[in-house]
C-alpha cells in the first residue's frame, strides 16, 4: 500500500484523557475508522451500585458501519475490559493484538456467548498491518503483562506513534522490553509527525524500578520469612508470578493460588509458555495441602482490597478453607490505585490486628510500575522528536506534567495538545485543528443493564443511602374513594426514633389530608403525599427521604 501525503486523520479519544481507565481512541482517515484500545474502569464512589463503566455507547455505534477494525495494545481491563458490552454493536469487526491479549479477549467474550460474533487475529512485534489507508507496525514494549505493543502507523498526514503502556527495563526478566530503536527508526530523521505517550507515572522523578530489582527484595522476604507467606498481586502480572513461583522452588516452599481470576490468567499463560508452574502447585478451591506454615506460600486476589476478594475474605472469615492468621508475612505486591486506599488500608489493620506482618510499596520495594518515569517519558520523548505531542493515559495534572517535560524536551509551546475527552483532533499534512466536541458521557453497566443508570437514578441511590425511605401503603375503595386500610408507614434506613415516635402519627394525618386535597386523582395523591411528608421531614427532623405511595383501589 503506497501512503498518499494528502488527505486527513481525525483522532477522537473516547476516554483515557484526565482519567486512568477506559482507554479508547477512534482514527479516523479516508477509507473509515480504526479504534485503538477498547478499555472500562472500575466505578468510583459516586457509582453506587454501578459494576464497571465504559466507552460512551452511542459513539462506538455511531461508527460500526464506517469501522475498519479494533487494534489492542495488551490486554489489561482498562484496554480491552469492555469489548464484552460493546462488541454486540460491532458484529463481525475484526480485533486485533497480541496472542497472549486475544486470549484473555477469548476467555471474556466465551464467557458472555459471544466470541462468534467477531474475529480475532493475532499479530507479533514487527507485524506491518494495512488497515484502509492507515498502515500500522507493532513495536515491543515492556509493561507489567506480556506481549504489549507500542504503535507506528503510516498515515496520509505523517507518521504517528502511540507509545502504548510502557516503561524501559535495560534487562527485562523477560521478553525483549521496550525496543526503543524501532521507535526512532520509525520515526526517521525528520522524527514523528505525532506522539501520543503514556503520561502515568510523569510525576514519579527518575527511572521506574525493575523487575530485578523487585525479584531480589522478594528473595529477602523469602529468606527472612518464619510462618507462611502471602502475596498478592495483580493477577495479569504474569512475570511477578513467575518469580513468586521460582523463589517458592528455590526454598522449598509451595505454592497455593486462591482466587478465580488469578487461577484462570496462571492457565491461559501456561497454555500460552509465559509461565511454567511448579509441580506441586494448588489450587485452593479443590484443597490445601497439610504442610507446616513454614512450607507454605500463598499467591491470593485481593491487592485493592476488594470485599469478595481472596484476601478480604481471609481476613474477615469468609474464606472456606483459608484465613490470616499470627506468624504470616503479607506481601502486597501492587501500587494501591487512588480510589483504593481507604479500603486497602483498612485490611492492612486488621491483618496487623491478627498478628501478620504487612509489607507493601511504599515500605518496601515490592512492586514496580508498569509505567515509565519521567527520565523514561524523557528518553522516548527524544528518541521520536515529534513535531506535536499529546499526553494520554492519565488524569489532568498528569497530561500538563507531560506536556511541560514534552516542552523541555524540544516540541514548540503550540505544538503539544492537550486533549479531554470527546475533543477530536485533526491532522492536516501541514496544519492540524481541534474539532467540535462530541459527547462522550461514559455509559454506566449495572448487571445487564447497559446505559439504563443515569444520573437521576444515582441520585436517588445516593438519596437512599444517605436519608433513607419511607414507604405509604393506603387501601381504598374503589367507588366511594374512602380509606379501607392505612395509612401504614413503613421505613428502611430511616429511623423515626422512640423520641420522635409521635411524629408517625403526625405524619399519618398529613397522609390523609394528601388525599383529600386530590379530590380522588391517583396520580395527585400520591404526589401530595410526597411533597407534604418530604416537607415534614425536612421541618421537624432535617431528614429528606425518599418517598414511596402505594394506593390499592378495591
Amino acid at each position: 500500500m503506497t501512503i498518499h501525503m494528502n488527505g486527513s486523520l481525525t483522532i477522537t479519544p473516547l476516554g483515557g484523557l484526565g482519567e486512568i481507565g477506559i482507554n479508547c481512541q477512534l482514527w479516523e482517515g479516508a477509507s473509515g475508522v480504526v479504534m485503538v484500545d477498547c478499555g472500562l474502569m472500575f466505578p468510583d464512589d459516586a457509582h453506587l451500585g454501578v459494576d464497571v463503566v465504559i466507552p460512551h455507547f452511542g459513539a462506538v455505534s455511531g461508527i460500526k458501519d464506517k469501522l475498519l477494525g479494533i487494534v489492542l495494545t495488551h490486554g489489561h481491563e482498562d484496554h480491552i475490559g469492555a469489548l464484552p458490552w460493546l462488541v454486540p454493536e460491532l458484529r463481525g469487526t475484526r480485533i486485533y493484538g497480541s496472542s497472549f491479549t486475544l486470549a484473555l479477549v477469548e476467555h471474556k467474550l466465551r464467557e458472555h456467548e459471544i466470541l462468534d460474533w467477531v474475529e480475532l487475529c493475532p499479530v507479533n512485534a514487527g507485524t506491518v498491518l494495512d488497515l484502509g489507508d492507515l498502515r500500522f507496525h507493532f513495536f515491543p514494549v515492556c509493561h507489567s503483562i506480556p506481549e504489549c505493543f507500542g504503535l507506528g502507523v503510516e498515515t496520509s498526514v505523517g507518521r504517528i506513534i502511540h507509545s502504548g503502556d510502557f516503561k524501559i527495563d535495560p534487562h527485562p526478566l523477560s521478553g525483549t522490553g521496550t525496543d526503543l530503536q524501532m521507535f526512532r527508526d520509525f520515526a526517521g530523521l525528520k522524527g514523528a509527525r505525532l506522539l501520543l505517550s503514556d503520561s502515568t507515572n510523569v510525576m514519579r522523578d527518575g527511572r521506574s524500578l525493575t523487575e530485578r530489582e523487585v525479584k531480589e527484595s522478594l528473595a529477602g522476604i523469602f529468606d527472612a520469612a518464619k510462618g507462611r507467606i502471602v502475596i498478592t498481586l495483580f493477577s495479569s502480572h504474569i512475570q511477578r508470578i513467575q518469580e513468586v513461583f521460582d523463589l517458592a522452588v528455590e526454598r522449598g516452599r509451595t505454592v497455593v493460588v486462591s482466587g478465580k481470576s488469578l487461577a484462570g490468567n496462571i492457565d491461559t499463560a501456561r497454555a500460552l509458555g509465559f509461565v511454567k508452574p511448579p509441580a506441586d502447585f494448588f489450587n485452593a478451591h479443590t484443597g490445601v495441602p497439610d504442610f507446616p506454615d513454614e512450607k507454605l506460600v500463598l499467591m491470593v486476589t485481593g491487592a485493592q482490597g476488594e470485599p469478595l476478594s481472596a484476601l478480604s475474605r481471609m481476613v474477615l472469615g469468609g474464606h472456606r478453607r483459608l484465613c490470616i492468621h499470627k506468624g504470616d508475612t503479607v506481601v502486597m505486591s501492587s501500587r494501591m490505585i487512588p480510589g483504593n486506599v481507604k479500603a486497602v488500608s483498612r485490611l492492612i489493620n486488621e491483618m496487623y490486628r491478627l498478628g501478620a506482618e504487612v509489607l507493601y510499596e511504599s515500605v518496601h520495594a515490592v512492586h514496580a510500575s508498569g509505567h515509565a518515569h519521567s527520565e523514561e517519558l524523557r528518553d522516548m520523548l527524544l528518541a521520536v522528536r515529534p513535531e506535536l505531542f499529546v499526553p494520554v493515559h492519565g488524569e489532568y495534572q498528569h497530561l500538563v506534567k507531560h506536556g511541560r517535560l514534552a516542552q523541555r524536551c524540544g516540541v514548540a509551546p503550540d505544538n503539544i495538545v492537550l486533549l479531554e475527552n470527546g475533543q477530536p483532533l485533526t491532522l492536516m499534512p501541514d496544519a492540524f485543528r481541534l474539532d467540535a466536541r462530541v459527547p462522550v458521557e461514559c455509559t454506566l453497566v449495572d448487571g445487564k443493564g447497559v446505559g439504563d443508570v443515569g444520573f437521576a437514578v444515582l441520585k436517588e441511590r445516593r438519596i437512599l443511602g444517605g436519608e433513607g425511605m419511607v414507604v405509604v401503603v393506603l387501601v381504598m375503595d374503589a367507588e366511594t374513594g374512602s380509606v379501607l386500610h392505612g395509612p401504614e408507614i413503613i421505613s428502611k434506613g430511616f429511623v423515626f426514633g422512640q423520641r420522635y415516635s409521635h411524629l408517625l402519627e403526625d405524619a399519618k394525618c398529613l397522609v390523609l389530608d394528601a388525599i383529600k386535597s386530590a379530590h380522588g386523582r391517583s396520580g395527585r395523591m400520591q404526589d401530595n403525599i410526597r411533597s407534604s411528608l418530604r416537607s415534614f421531614f425536612k421541618r421537624v427532623l432535617e431528614r429528606d427521604p425518599v418517598v414511596v405511595a402505594i394506593i390499592s383501589a378495591v
